[in-house]
């Protein structure tokens, strides 16, 4: 099996892993086109380097076939990659009745991130590519997402505790991947889902030709995806230096910020300071408060001269007129 090229912006996102020699990479396999080709691109990436890979498939037990499919990824991957460990994670136990695509990605993650930790990665390689990108964006904008959501995904993207998740095929397509595999004779599978327009994403892709009609091509997209995610870094920048600037000693358990300094700053920057403070005080939580819950308790903040304090996302806000503060920390549970 010969070596495929690279597909444009590969090895700059691989690049910026810091990756010691005999380090280990994950990569995500599905068995679909995608995946394979990104196992295929990785394998003789970290082979050329000295870096072991450790190929994992999820089988979620909510198709049939999936079983089928994650043994046909684990024979390729013992034929044609030497290299390359296997292993099929099972997603056990009743599957819920609603919200299946989100519990099943939860749970993805969950047994990715536990399996990493067994081998001693650190960065799992996801096949998310450019047409990914762009339903992402149109996702997020009917969702009626802010800067932050319209940014898309990112290359890299913390996950876990101390684990990346690593995307290099952002700027392929899906027609470059699936090249990749009949060129080199790489076997994959379609996921039915895929075509299901009872699903989001696939409905999208039904209306893909109508929408580059009028313009809203994938490349169009991940590219506009690609300039809203250059600002939202300047504006967290601009936001971490806000942080510091108007940080004070405060009680423990908390944090406490000087609230002339925050109301002399841009609404948007304040608003991202007090996000980061919850996430701080919440990382674990399952979301983020709704961001109209979080722009309301902003604007009593800045324009309510009765306002003392309120709670959102688990956490508390508490006003102090007299020190010129305000305190923000987690919410006692009853």
């Amino acid at each position: 099996m010969g070596m495929a090229y690279f597909p444009t912006g590969f090895e700059k996102t691989m690049e910026r892993i810091a990756l010691p020699e005999g380090g280990v990479l994950a990569v995500a396999v599905s068995g679909g086109p995608d995946s394979m080709a990104l196992l295929h691109l990785v394998s003789g990436y970290a082979k050329a380097r000295g870096f072991g890979v450790a190929a994992f498939t999820v089988d979620h037990g909510l198709r049939a076939e999936s079983a089928d499919e994650a043994q046909m990824v684990g024979e390729h991957v013992r034929i044609s990659y030497p290299h390359v460990t296997h292993q099929t994670l099972f997603w056990e136990g009743e599957k819920p009745d609603s919200r299946v695509l989100e519990e099943a990605r939860a749970a993805r993650y969950a047994l990715l991130s536990a399996a990493m930790e067994r081998v001693g990665a650190a960065h799992l390689c996801v096949a998310h590519h450019r047409d990914d990108q762009a339903e992402t964006f149109l996702i997020r904008l009917a969702k009626g997402s802010g800067l932050d959501g319209l940014s898309g995904m990112r290359d890299l993207q913390a996950f876990g505790t101390g684990q990346w998740i690593v995307r290099p095929l952002l700027e392929a397509t899906k027609a470059d991947l699936v090249a990749i595999c009949d060129e080199q004779s790489i076997p994959y599978v379609n996921d039915p889902t895929n075509g299901n327009k009872d699903y989001l994403r696939p409905r999208l892709r039904a209306a893909q030709a109508i929408l580059e009609e009028e313009g809203l091509s994938a490349k169009r997209l991940s590219v506009t995806a690609r300039r809203m995610l250059r600002a939202r870094e300047a504006l967290e920048s601009l936001a971490a230096d806000l942080e510091r600037r108007a940080a004070r000693e405060g009680k423990d358990g908390g944090v406490t910020f000087d609230s002339a300094v925050l109301k002399q700053a841009p609404e948007e920057l304040v608003l991202r300071v007090f996000l980061r403070a919850m996430e701080g005080l919440r990382p674990d939580a399952a979301y983020a408060p709704r961001m109209e819950k979080a722009e309301h308790l902003l604007d009593r903040f800045l324009h309510d001269e009765n306002f003392n304090g309120a709670t959102l996302g688990g956490c508390v806000f508490a006003i102090d007129r007299k020190n010129g503060t305000v305190w923000i920390g987690k919410e006692a549970m009853a």
